[in-house]
């Protein structure tokens, strides 16, 4: 970080680390960006339409997403939102069921563990937070039982405990009435890498006035998927609001990644032979081509 050479940093880790980064980039004779990727419960939305087919199937997949790599993914699904009545009964018990099968996976770091462990804690220890299911605790070392956790909406909006990221298999069920309940707990939200919509036809009318509250609040929102697994292409956007990114601008993975580690430079009334070779022999039509990574010849 000190030496001048560095221009700029690319960071994946916790909050704690991202923004000491930040502030020591900051303090440089020379300030440099920091481009730090953090912290992120990336909420799923599941809708009524969602829960007329098949819950069972549903909830393993919100499970496989919660514990997939022992939960240690920036886009692990941390908060649920499901409503309440008998579909979303039947989705609880499922996801009960699927959870309490399982066992834990080792997880990276005897400290990553103890840091999982804590936010597990907090989240047990919390008012009017209940157990929904607990799978079993691994063979080996740091691997704690994956657990799910559930609370009403108006105990989610008012416990800030409640919004924090657990890194690890942990999350959290909060069940709801109507999509105004959803804005206004969306509306409390840091922000996110992503937010997931579980929706059928049906549900788009419901829906419609979340969408412009979740693009204040996320990255990357998601129809009929999980959060977890991020396809490396020109469209991706990885990062999101802070806490998600100390940047909301960029994007961690894909091609516009490499903008975070590019300046423009304007060259103005440049004679031919001293432009940089690629953009020797072109026009400004051309010129905008090429950088675009697109060279063309006038025809």
């Amino acid at each position: 970080m000190a030496d001048p050479a560095i221009k700029a940093v690319g960071f994946t880790g916790s909050r704690a680390g991202g923004t000491a980064l930040m502030r020591t980039a900051a303090a440089r004779p020379e300030p440099i960006p920091v481009y730090a990727e953090m912290s992120s419960i990336n909420p799923v939305y599941v809708f009524p339409g969602a829960l007329e087919g098949d819950v069972q199937t549903l909830a393993r997949q919100y499970v496989g997403s919660v514990t997939g790599s022992s939960g240690q993914l920036c886009t692990s699904p941390g908060l649920v939102f499901v409503p309440e009545g008998d579909a979303g009964n039947r989705f609880t018990a499922a996801v009960t069921n699927a959870v309490t099968e399982l066992s834990g996976q080792t997880m990276l770091s005897g400290g990553i563990a103890t840091a999982w462990q804590h936010g597990h804690d907090a989240l047990q220890a919390a008012a009017d937070v209940k157990l929904l299911g607990r799978g079993t605790e691994g063979p080996g070392e740091n691997s704690p039982a994956p657990t799910v956790f559930t609370a009403d909406l108006d105990v989610f909006i008012t416990n800030p405990v409640l919004h924090e990221e657990v890194f690890g298999a942990a999350s959290l069920v909060v069940r709801y009435k109507g999509i105004e309940d959803l804005i206004e707990a969306t509306g409390k939200l840091e922000g996110q890498l992503t937010a997931s919509l579980h929706i059928t036809e049906d549900d788009y009318p419901a829906a419609a006035p979340l969408i412009p509250t979740l693009e204040r609040k996320v990255g990357r929102i998601i129809i009929n998927g999980w959060p977890t697994g991020v396809e490396v292409g020109h469209a991706v956007v990885h990062g999101g609001p802070y806490p998600a990114t100390s940047d909301a601008k960029t994007t961690s993975v894909g091609s516009l990644a490499i903008d975070r580690f590019l300046r423009p430079v304007a060259y103005q009334n440049f004679p031919d032979q001293l432009r940089p070779a690629p953009l020797q022999d072109a026009n400004p039509w051309q010129i905008n081509r090429l950088i675009d990574g697109k060279p063309e010849h006038a025809q």
